[in-house]
């Protein structure tokens, strides 16, 4: 099995980062191969609605590094993606991303696929379930299926301003730990 995890920041050592690799070294310690992307190293364009995707699967004009990150997730069983809070939801370059995916959709190549939502805001509070609802809701309009993580509604949550703050949020990497279990869980199921 493979998940590929796509970290949604634009810092390449921040609090998803962190957080991203304590649900990742649960998944690897059950044998679960991981590819990490960062969008922090690969550019992604916004959509500019020309349409031509609607009319032909993986037909983009933009050349960026969009088409090849969802053709990696599409053969992959499960995607964990996580996002930094900023100004309330996921960042520019996730957002970008989740709009590409018009041209996965038109295949419905992410269909099926186990989701993992994670998120990290400065503050309690601090956005970081409005983060997570983007992402699962980018699930759900894939037709994916969403792992929630042990007594969190739709993922992992954790608060850290500053790069590394996360390390001292023990509730919010458990959170993480408990999604990458519950990934392990819905991926041997959907398995069978």
């Amino acid at each position: 099995m493979k998940v590929v995890a796509v970290n949604g920041s634009p810092r390449k050592k921040g609090n998803i980062d962190a957080l991203m690799k304590r649900a990742v070294k649960v998944l690897e310690d059950k044998g679960i191969e991981v590819e990490t992307i960062s969008l922090g190293d690969a550019e992604v364009r916004p959509c500019d609605a020309c349409g031509r995707c609607y009319s032909k699967a993986w037909d983009c004009p933009i050349d960026d590094a969009a088409e090849e990150v969802l053709k990696k997730m599409a053969k992959a069983d499960g995607l964990l993606i996580g996002s930094p809070v900023y100004f309330g939801g996921v960042t520019a370059q996730l957002k970008a991303l989740f709009d590409r995916s018009i041209m996965a959709y038109q295949a419905f190549e992410l269909k099926d696929k186990v989701l993992g939502a994670l998120s990290c805001g400065g503050a309690s509070h601090g956005g970081q379930e409005l983060t997570v609802w983007q992402i699962v809701m980018f699930g759900l309009t894939h037709d994916m299926i969403v792992a929630n993580s042990e007594g969190g509604l739709y993922g992992a949550m954790a608060t850290g301003n500053d790069p590394g703050d996360v390390r001292k949020d023990d509730e919010g990497l458990k959170s993480a730990e408990a999604l990458a279990r519950r990934m392990i869980a819905l991926l041997e199921k959907t398995r069978d």
